[in-house]
């Protein structure tokens, strides 16, 4: 028969499993996710308030939406590069105050071109660096076990992000006017730059632990260079796989059809045939 002594010590040497940082890294990810895929789906609750008001055709507001998802898409490789040299939680930073700038200043925009710069350039450019390359790189650094899981579910914030936003902003944009919408994008992207400066981290190196799941085996190394170097570096190596341009196209082809046209012009034209807009 064990004595009391015995079974401390065997409670005291067995293995507690303590709750991994990484969980914390990968939720305040999906918040910052979710908030940049509402961010970047606004404009189309403001294609008809804008053609109400300043008389633009659809057409002339449409180019600041592909404006933006040109470079939504372009921004990618350079975003990451600039994660892997200034950190995720400089680079999500950066990312939110420059949507929060563009979204705000759209409140006093009164010309076309304004809103190509504003959410076409300044949001677009933004919400590049807050989209799937930033959920790959969390996966990537933080998971070795459940990177798949992971990667999915930060993968999934973008349409949560669009369920949650665009109902309340489009009763924003009917009730209240379109110019509260643009500040509830601001203002939301304002209010997850505390959560991200204090909670996301840049690898697990940073709190003395591994990545969740990792041995000594799995640690990588750090990437050293200038990151537009790097960006091309990498683009160069891909441009000769097959992978790449059969990947690159099918991408495309999704982001045009869904974001461009359905994502974009869905609610405008559901308007048109007598919904209302919320």
């Amino acid at each position: 028969m064990k004595s009391p002594a015995a079974g401390c010590d065997s409670l005291r040497n067995s293995p507690v499993r303590r709750f991994h940082y990484a969980w914390i890294v990968a939720a305040v990810t999906f918040i910052a996710l979710m908030g940049a895929a509402g961010f970047r789906a606004a404009p189309s609750v403001l294609i008809v308030p804008l053609q109400n008001e300043f008389g633009w055709n659809r057409a002339v507001i449409s180019v600041a939406v592909s404006i933006n998802l040109v470079l939504f898409g372009l921004t990618g490789p350079f975003a990451a590069a600039l994660m892997d040299r200034f950190g995720l939680r400089a680079v999500t930073v950066g990312a939110l105050i420059t949507v929060a700038t563009g979204a705000l200043l759209t409140t006093v925009m009164n010309a076309p071109w304004q809103l190509y710069l504003l959410w076409g350039v300044v949001v677009g450019l933004g919400t590049g660096c807050m989209a799937s390359v930033l959920a790959a790189t969390v996966a990537g650094r933080w998971f070795v076990h459940r990177r798949g899981l992971v990667l999915g579910a930060l993968t999934a914030a973008g349409a949560t992000g669009q369920l949650i936003f665009l109902p309340g902003l489009g009763w924003l944009a009917q009730y209240q006017g379109w110019r509260w919408s643009a500040i509830a994008v601001g203002a939301a992207a304002l209010a997850v730059v505390p959560i991200v400066a204090l909670l996301l981290r840049n690898r697990p190196s940073d709190l003395g632990i591994r990545a969740y799941g990792a041995t000594e085996a799995d640690s990588a190394p750090l990437t050293t260079g200038s990151p537009i170097r790097n960006a091309f570096a990498g683009l160069r190596v891909g441009v000769r796989s097959r992978d790449f341009w059969l990947l690159g196209g099918s991408f495309f082809i999704c982001g045009a059809s869904t974001n461009g046209l359905i994502g974009t012009h869905l609610i405008p034209a559901s308007i048109d045939h007598g919904m209302a807009e919320v």
